[in-house]
């Protein structure tokens, strides 16, 4: 079953209770290198292994981008 999330602002759709941190993969993002935001509040790194996303959730993904 495929379930719709918004994502910074997009509609997009994914499979149920899919776990965030394969969901940022299949994003094409390194999770080891983003922030969280999920329903408005700051998802620590800690809790995302255990963080299925539902239907209707919100998230905001911001890209940690080094330089000099």
């Amino acid at each position: 079953m495929q379930i719709s999330l918004k994502v910074n602002g997009e509609i997009k759709k994914c499979p149920n209770q899919i776990p965030l941190p394969q969901f940022l993969e299949e994003l094409g993002l390194n999770p080891r290198l983003v922030v969280v935001e999920h329903n408005r509040e700051i998802l620590h790194r800690q809790y995302w292994d255990n963080t299925k996303l539902a239907d209707g959730d919100i998230l905001e993904i911001v890209t940690i981008v080094g330089g000099g």
